[in-house]
């Protein structure tokens, strides 16, 4: 834990906290023991319906519903942040007025050669 040096966008991971990881009273210790004993109990049961040899029914993941519900259904449970919206206009308005911008300058630049005269073009038979 001496040699852990944290990373400049990141917070420190609960378990390498000292406040959080040396100082629990013991209602938070015992209610942390309730919540790692449920988990393990339930991956238990999920484990034991999964391994078993004469199984004919399917197994239900209630985490796995959820999550494939949420990617099936995304706008219900969007939520506009500002990142969503930046990264929106990002990455769908800018780029539009970027290429109109490039195009429009190329344009106008050649057009300017023409009408000076200094635009050399290449050879071409069908003009």
């Amino acid at each position: 834990m001496a040699d852990y040096r944290e990373a400049p966008l990141a917070t420190r991971p609960k378990t390498l906290d000292p406040n959080e990881y040396f100082n629990l009273s013991a209602e938070k210790r015992r209610t942390e023991e309730e919540r790692a004993a449920l988990r393990a109990s339930l991956k238990r049961q999920y484990q034991l319906q999964l391994n078993n040899p004469h199984r004919k029914e399917l197994i239900e993941d209630p985490a796995m519903n959820r999550w494939v519900y949420a990617r099936a259904n995304p706008y219900p449970h969007f939520r506009p942040t500002f990142k969503t919206s930046l990264m929106g206009l990002l990455s769908g308005v800018v780029p539009l007025f970027v290429l109109y911008y490039a195009f429009k300058t190329d344009r106008d630049n050649r057009e300017e050669k023409i009408k000076n005269g200094t635009l050399e073009r290449k050879f071409c038979l069908s003009s």
